[in-house]
């Protein structure tokens, strides 16, 4: 797999480091799987090793398997960056005048993880927080974290899986702020937990202010997690989300007061949570799960279940062993007569 190799630069006279433009990040970082030099007139030249076989193909989550199958250790290629290169390829053909956007953006890179970088910091961007400062802290972090290297692919595969607007690998890559929002906060995680809080806080706000996606850096977040549309999701301090995730837009997974510690929802693996549903508390949406779109949950859900209303209440079970790889949010006959059997039961007589 490309570009997973040490991350090597050149540092500013001061010790920070400035790259200047594409063409000098691709010289100071070019991140081959081969060795050799970076610059023949380096007065000590650098050689990036090659690839062990430590890291490996990423797994694919089909739409209807639940789980996925243990990866090989293998060398070879990155399949999700193969796609996104060939991708990229057919796009500029298909329009010249994006030629050079997508050169920049991912032709010039040789790997996901730099072109990533590279996306992410060109939308975060400001007159006082610059695109190569922030590629700076997004390459430092994510070529040294095996995990995230990992979850970068798994979460574009849900995607491009589970969104049907997702048209390709490479759109999810350039274009999808709820993956972009997704990938900085792993960056964020990772600051959190290195001491570097500020930084962290200040990527969370560059987040919430481009994207409108509110994710405070000390959540911890599986893999293979689709944020669909991403607009107005907020997940507080606290709250766990588990693999296979689905968030609609809108999301609330919040507090209940004032109170500190462990004070928000955990969300089981493959549950999937409807547009502007609102979960509060250290509660627990069980595995499998499905909350309907504009739920308030206060309570536990149990695994497989599907939970609706104000306040919500479990309704039924569900047979989708991952309702968040189905996106089925169509309800049934029988959804339709339990809701209108407890509307009628429950409406007050008028008369009274």
């Amino acid at each position: 797999m490309a570009c997973l190799s040490r991350y090597h630069h050149h540092h500013h006279p001061r010790g920070a480091t400035w790259l200047s433009s594409p063409d000098e990040m691709l010289q100071h970082c070019p991140l081959s799987a081969h060795h050799r030099r970076l610059r023949d007139d380096d007065a000590e030249p650098i050689y990036l090793p090659s690839l062990s076989s430590a890291y490996r193909i990423f797994p694919v989550y089909a739409m209807g398997a639940p789980d996925p199958t243990p990866e090989p250790e293998l060398d070879g290629p990155d399949p999700i960056w193969n796609a996104v290169r060939d991708e990229a390829k057919l796009e500029a053909e298909k329009e010249p005048i994006l030629s050079s956007f997508l050169y920049a953006s991912i032709l010039a890179h040789d790997c996901l993880e730099q072109a990533l970088a590279f996306v992410a910091a060109n939308r975060l961007q400001n007159p006082t927080l610059l695109a190569t400062q922030l590629m700076d802290i997004f390459c430092n972090v994510i070529l040294h974290d095996k995990a995230i290297q990992r979850s970068i692919r798994l979460d574009v595969q849900a995607f491009k899986d589970r969104d049907p607007a997702c048209l390709s690998y490479c759109s999810a890559l350039l274009y999808m702020k709820g993956y972009h929002a997704l990938q900085v906060h792993r960056v964020a995680h990772t600051l959190w937990h290195q001491g570097r809080k500020v930084l962290a806080l200040a990527l969370q706000s560059r987040v919430s202010e481009v994207f409108g996606v509110d994710i405070h850096p000390a959540a911890k977040i599986g893999e293979g997690i689709l944020l669909d549309h991403g607009t107005g999701v907020v997940i507080g301090e606290t709250a766990i989300v588990g693999n296979r995730v689905s968030l609609m837009h809108g999301v609330t997974l919040g507090g209940t007061g004032k109170e500190i510690g462990d004070r928000h929802p955990k969300v089981g693996e493959g549950a999937l949570i409807g547009a502007s549903a609102t979960i509060l508390g250290n509660i627990k949406i069980g595995e499998g799960a499905m909350i309907a779109a504009g739920s308030l949950v206060l309570k536990d859900v149990p695994p497989h279940c599907i939970a609706a209303g104000i306040p919500a209440k479990v309704i039924s079970g569900l047979q989708e062993h991952d309702p968040s790889l189905t996106m089925k949010h169509d309800a049934t006959k029988d959804f339709f007569t339990h809701v209108a059997t407890n509307f009628r039961d429950e409406k007050p007589n008028a008369s009274r």
